[in-house]
């Protein structure tokens, strides 16, 4: 399961990665939600999410399964909220590049962000 930061290059106007990154945990993407600035994005998945995810089509172990469901869950919520845009890209058949766009922050006060994914679940 390979998730990498985003960086956009702005003399490219397309996105590229960096060679390796630690693996994207679900509470280390409600903190990137949390600190992110608008326009920043997050490659947090690179396959077939729905397929990965799935207990009997899947060739992830059970643990990396179900980090990658948290995952994908913590995303769904964060985009629920209009904290970020979800959008993928296809690189080949059967096989994307998940991306979590940051959202300008709402102007609530309250419960952190980051604590607010996190109690949704």
């Amino acid at each position: 399961m390979t998730m990498v930061r985003l960086i956009m290059d702005p003399r490219r106007a397309t996105p590229r990665a960096p060679a390796a990154s630690p693996p994207i945990t679900e509470i280390s993407f409600c903190a990137w939600v949390a600190q992110a600035e608008p326009g920043e994005a997050l490659v947090y998945h690179q396959g077939f999410l729905v397929v990965d995810a799935d207990k009997l089509l899947s060739d992830l172990s059970p643990e990396d399964r179900e980090t990658l469901r948290r995952l994908a869950d913590a995303a769904f919520r964060a985009a629920q909220q209009d904290l970020v845009h979800l959008v993928q890209a296809r690189l080949a058949t059967d096989h994307f590049t998940y991306i979590a766009i940051a959202r300008p922050k709402p102007r609530r006060s309250g419960t952190a962000l980051s604590m607010r994914l996190l109690e949704a679940a």
